[in-house]
């Protein structure tokens, strides 16, 4: 799932993951961090899930996947779109 919090000239997206499924940690990873696993770990959240914000310049499009350990990789169905194996996210 994703959150989006509109500011200035940024957006604030939170990635948000059930707290065990995948389990173990599992980081975002995408054009906004040159896919760089481990940049943007999930953390535990009070309601449960596992969250991560990335600030994004808005008006940009962003490719991502998620990558959980054992070098399992796994899209967002709700992104809403794809560019190849990629999720893809709108700001």
């Amino acid at each position: 799932m994703l959150e989006r919090t509109l500011r200035k000239d940024r957006t604030a997206v939170t990635f948000v993951l059930p707290a065990h499924t995948p389990p173990g940690p599992v980081s975002v990873v995408g054009d906004f961090n040159s896919w760089q696993a481990g940049t943007h770990t999930f953390k535990p959240r009070k309601d449960g899930k596992r969250a991560v914000t990335v600030d994004l310049p808005s008006g940009t499009t962003q490719a991502f996947r998620y990558l959980a350990a054992g070098d399992y990789w796994f899209n967002d169905d709700s992104a809403g779109d794809q560019d190849g194996p990629n999720s893809r996210l709108h700001t």
